[in-house]
């Protein structure tokens, strides 16, 4: 059933992402109508979480922020199909990095890295980097149900030589990258709601008492990667300008959990700047009634 799912949609796909941008937008606007207008993916959330949010915000601008997400969002999905089939020169001038030589300049250091990213503006293009760095890139990413489509993201990710790799290996193999002495660069999206039974640090973000992913901070510390936040800016439809913050060089020299909440505070300005492009479609705030009881003043001081 995976299988014949996959080679009735695929051939869309693949003739979509030939398509040039401005038939691709106007078929994103179209997308907007049907997924936004008719059958309302996912609204609720949406509402409740710019709701929880910015309580300070007047109910019409929040709903300006939702149909601008919602815009963005189809943009987003379209732009990765669009990866299929758009050149290397077309990417180098639609995702640009402005201060690539702050890695560069880490490189020849002799430092691995470990890119933090939120879901935020777009992570489709990222792997661009690719094409500037020396260093092996990885990305840790969570496999698709479906195994044809699943192969076909790794494909689309993997592009630009980026080697895809599940969170259960991820340690295993940046340790033995380390052990061969190779140069390596991870890339993660740190942002997600991690288990409960999981749950190691809560901290505030946006206001509210989150789970914390601490597992990008573990490995920062473990191998002494250097943890660097990628700010992502959209200029316009298809446009968009990457910068580099590094969070600390010395992770080991960090107290515990100082790097992930460092994390957070940089994607609550990027949000705050521009709230329409992060992904509020994620129940980021599901567990905030769960907060234990030890973690209620101590995370709310910490983050201070």
């Amino acid at each position: 059933m995976q299988l014949a799912v996959f080679i009735l949609v695929y051939p869309l796909l693949w003739l979509i992402s030939r398509f040039p941008f401005k038939l691709l937008y106007f078929l994103s606007d179209g997308v907007y109508v049907l997924l936004y207008h008719l059958i309302g993916y996912r609204k609720k959330v949406v509402r409740n979480n710019l709701k929880l949010v910015f309580p300070e915000k007047l109910d019409a601008e929040r709903l300006k922020i939702e149909k601008k997400f919602y815009r963005h969002l189809c943009d987003m999905f379209l732009e990765m199909i669009k990866t299929l089939g758009i050149s290397d020169e077309q990417m180098r001038k639609r995702y640009v990095f402005t201060n690539v030589e702050e890695i560069l300049k880490l490189e020849d250091n002799g430092k691995n890295l470990m890119l933090m990213m939120p879901h935020y503006a777009s992570w489709e293009w990222v792997f661009n980097l690719n094409t500037f760095i020396r260093a092996k890139a990885y990305a840790i990413y969570q496999p698709i149900n479906n195994k044809y489509f699943d192969k076909m993201v790794r494909d689309i990710r993997s592009k630009y030589g980026t080697t895809l790799i599940r969170t259960f290996e991820s340690r295993k193999i940046i340790k033995e990258a380390k052990k061969a002495n190779k140069l390596i660069t991870v890339g993660i999206i740190s942002d997600q709601s991690p288990m409960l039974n999981r749950t190691r640090h809560w901290a505030k973000f946006m206001n509210i008492l989150v789970p914390v992913h601490v597992g990008g901070e573990e490995i920062c510390k473990e191998h002494d990667i250097v943890p660097v936040y990628l700010k992502v800016r959209k200029l316009k439809r298809g446009h968009y300008e990457g910068t580099f913050k590094v969070l600390t060089e010395n992770p080991k020299e960090i107290d515990d959990y100082g790097i992930s909440e460092s994390f957070l505070k940089e994607t609550e300005k990027s949000i705050r700047e521009a709230p329409e492009f992060y992904f509020w479609t994620h129940k980021r705030w599901k567990h905030k009634d769960k907060v234990p009881a030890e973690f209620q003043k101590t995370s709310a001081a910490n983050f201070q």
